[in-house]
């Protein structure tokens, strides 16, 4: 609710000047939402829940749920009563159903590409500000995985973290020392030499940074097992099949958070 009043503040600010000067405030009007094309549904009790927090009076039926896969001229949503409310709030929840449901298809692509392999799908931090929680469920209903959900998830050792300990294995060691025993501990690697050195460091994650597919398959045998192994950097749609054949556990990329395309849906009269 505290996300949803700063939208509808930021979009409206003093007042909808258009529907107070040609809208009465007794006209009342039926509205539906729908898909101007086949989509993955996220987000969409999301946007119920803008209509109700601008209008408590108003009726709103979900018609969908979120992960719903529907077709061009589907109805997502009724919503019934004030017109001058309807039409205030209608950009605020079209705009995080579009961006949401967008993130929810491109996840599904991704997901689609790498299908018969062992890999899964997983999604970053690099999420829009404030609507973390709402991305990374949407990557859910695309049918991919999350990654930490925030810093306080896990401990992730990169580069700079080595840097100031002098190695992995001492970056390691030190993180051994007040990590909870039941914490995954991941470390970064761009090069054979550290995919070695981390496995004999005892980490339960591997991650294979903007390694090539030779590597990342050198790799995969040189773990052997003895980890987890998560292939990242400039994953893209058309290099993520050859990436999950190399046989990692998991694909992440900011990809379907950053870079997908808000899907069609609009409001009309019904």
């Amino acid at each position: 609710d505290r996300l949803i009043d700063l939208w509808l503040t930021e979009d409206i600010g003093a007042c909808d000047l258009t529907v107070q000067v040609m809208i009465e405030p007794d006209e009342t009007g039926k509205f539906h939402m729908n898909a101007r094309e086949p989509m993955i549904v996220a987000g969409i009790e999301v946007a119920a829940r803008v209509f109700k927090r601008y209008d408590p009076e108003l009726k709103v039926k979900l018609l969908v749920k979120d992960g719903d896969k529907v077709e061009k001229g589907a109805i997502l949503m009724e919503i019934e009563g004030a017109a001058r409310s309807v039409l205030t709030a209608e950009r605020t929840a079209l705009n995080i159903a579009q961006r949401l449901s967008g993130i929810a298809n491109e996840t599904a692509r991704y997901v689609a590409a790498i299908a018969g392999t062992k890999a899964r799908l997983i999604d970053t931090r690099k999420t829009t500000p404030g609507l973390r929680m709402m991305e990374k469920h949407a990557v859910t209903c695309g049918g991919g995985l999350n990654h930490r959900l925030g810093l306080d998830n896990g401990v992730m050792i990169k580069d700079n973290h080595i840097a100031v300990c002098g190695s992995i294995t001492a970056a390691v060691e030190r993180a051994r020392k007040t990590l909870p025993v039941l914490t995954k501990l991941e470390v970064e690697c761009d090069r054979l030499e550290q995919v070695e050195e981390a496995v004999k460091a005892g980490a339960d994650v591997i991650m294979l940074d903007n390694m090539s597919v030779a590597d990342m398959t050198k790799a995969v045998g040189l773990i052997a097992g003895r980890a987890k192994v998560e292939a990242s950097g400039g994953i893209r749609i058309d290099t993520i099949g050859p990436i999950a054949q190399t046989g990692v556990d998991y694909i992440s990329t900011s990809k379907i958070t950053q870079s997908a395309p808000a899907v069609d849906i609009g409001l009309d009269e019904a």
